[in-house]
C-alpha cells in the first residue's frame, strides 16, 4: 500500500510582482515538491537568494506570492483554519520578534493570546521551570527570566523564539538558520535539542549554512529553481 508522507508540499510555486512599471515579475522557483515524515530532520541548503526562506514560508502559509498544495497527516491545509496551520506547521523566522515585559512573559506569549490576555493562567499552564528547563538545554543558563527580551543578544534572541515555539509543540519545525551566529558549542545544543523533539515525533526542516552536523536524516539544495536530494544524488520532482 502506498502510504502518503506525513508533511506534503506539492507543486509549490512563489513568483515576485514586479516592483516598477521598468520592472518584470520573478519567478523564485516553480513546481517543487517535497514530502517529510515524523522524525525527520531535512537540511534545506544553497545559495543565498536561491527562496530557501520563500519555500518554508510558503509551507507555513505565510508567503502571498506563493501557492501550492500542502498537506499535514492526510489532511490538506485548506481543512485548517490559518491560525491552526501555523500552529501545527510553524515557522521560527531567523530574526525573531520577542514582546513581552521580559523573557518569560515572551516565552508565553501563545498561551497569554490562547487564553485571552490571562497572564496568570498561562503562567500556570507553562511554569518557569519549565522555560528554565528549556532554555538551559540550549546554552541559555545565562538567561534570566526576568530579563528583557530587548537586552539579548541576535544569539539569544534566536534560542529564545526557539525555546518559545518547541514548547508550544508543533508537529513541523520550520526553522530559518536559527543556530546563525552562534558558536560551536552552542551550535550543538540547539541541533541537540532539535534532534530530542524529532525523536518525539516532530519533522523539522532547518536552513543552514554551516557544515553538516549528523542531525540531518536528509538534506535538500535548492539552487536555480531546482530542488535537488543531496542525500539521493537526484532531483524532487513533484
Amino acid at each position: 500500500m502506498n502510504m502518503r508522507p506525513f508533511f506534503e508540499a506539492m507543486s509549490v510555486s512563489c513568483v515576485v510582482p514586479a516592483q516598477s512599471p521598468a520592472d518584470d515579475e520573478r519567478t523564485v522557483f516553480d513546481n517543487l515538491s517535497f514530502g517529510m515524515e515524523r522524525g525527520d530532520i531535512i537540511d534545506l541548503v544553497g545559495p543565498s537568494g536561491s527562496g530557501k526562506s520563500s519555500l518554508l514560508t510558503a509551507c507555513a502559509r505565510l508567503n502571498p506570492h506563493a501557492h501550492g498544495t500542502f498537506v499535514l497527516d492526510g489532511v490538506g491545509s485548506d481543512e485548517f483554519s490559518a491560525q491552526q496551520w501555523r500552529r501545527d506547521v510553524s515557522y521560527l523566522p531567523q530574526k525573531p520578534i520577542l514582546t513581552g515585559k521580559d523573557v518569560a512573559e515572551a516565552i508565553r506569549l501563545p498561551w497569554t493570546l490562547a487564553i485571552r490576555g490571562k497572564e496568570g493562567k498561562a503562567a500556570r499552564l507553562l511554569p518557569d521551570e519549565r522555560i528554565r528547563t528549556t532554555l538551559d538545554a540550549m546554552g541559555c543558563e545565562d538567561i534570566d527570566l526576568t530579563r528583557t527580551p530587548h537586552d539579548l543578544s541576535g544569539g539569544q534572541a534566536a534560542r529564545v523564539a526557539l525555546a518559545r515555539t518547541l514548547l508550544t509543540d508543533p508537529k513541523v519545525l520550520l526553522a530559518d538558520e536559527v543556530d546563525a551566529g552562534l558558536d560551536d558549542d552552542n551550535a550543538s545544543k540547539v541541533a541537540a535539542i532539535m534532534a530530542d523533539a524529532a525523536a518525539h515525533g516532530m519533522a523539522i526542516i532547518r536552513i543552514r549554512h554551516r557544515p553538516p552536523d549528523g542531525r540531518a536524516t536528509r538534506t535538500l539544495m535548492l539552487d536555480a529553481g531546482r530542488l535537488t536530494d543531496l542525500t539521493r544524488d537526484k532531483e524532487v520532482r513533484p
